[in-house]
């Protein structure tokens, strides 16, 4: 009997390495985000629009090789368009007009393998082009614009 509960617990450790040792993804970590150029001003919208880019940038990563780790520094995020506070009420209004105010995301990545630095840089992300392209996300979805960039960003960089 001893045996037995030895061996079920040798195979579920094993199991459970072998589990850790194929998971790929990315960690996602905001450098002084209060000073980022521009994210609502109020403070839940704020951390939805910080949160939804962490898990985009999550679900990315998750397409990476099995055992690649992508760890990502953002720096400043710069929304598309701008926010206009005469028409604020219970939500942010933001204008888009495809002029000067693109999407723009500063970071600072590194890919390891299973610990072992595969490449790392900075990146300036910005998509000036960003309303007279195609994009792959319905016009009512949130970031639609910054996740396009960051796809394009993120197949170029990663080639997944």
């Amino acid at each position: 009997m001893q045996k037995k509960k030895s061996t079920r617990a040798l195979l579920g450790a094993l199991a459970l390495l072998a589990s850790t040792a194929a998971w790929a993804g990315a960690e996602v970590r905001f450098d002084k985000p209060e000073q980022f150029t521009d994210v609502p001003l109020d403070q839940r919208q704020r951390e939805d629009v910080l949160k939804d880019l962490k898990a985009h940038f999550e679900k990315l990563g998750q397409s990476l090789k099995p055992g690649q780790t992508l760890k990502i520094d953002i720096t400043d995020v710069d929304l598309a368009g701008r926010e206009e506070p005469r028409m604020r009420g219970m939500n942010d209004l933001r204008v888009l007009n495809g002029r000067a105010d693109w999407p723009r995301i500063s970071l600072h990545y590194v890919l390891e393998q299973d610990g072992k630095v595969l490449s790392q840089g900075d990146a300036q992300l910005s998509d000036m082009s960003y309303m007279s392209r195609i994009n792959r996300y319905p016009s009512d979805a949130r970031l639609r614009y910054e996740k396009q960039m960051i796809d394009d960003w993120f197949s170029s960089t990663f080639g997944t």
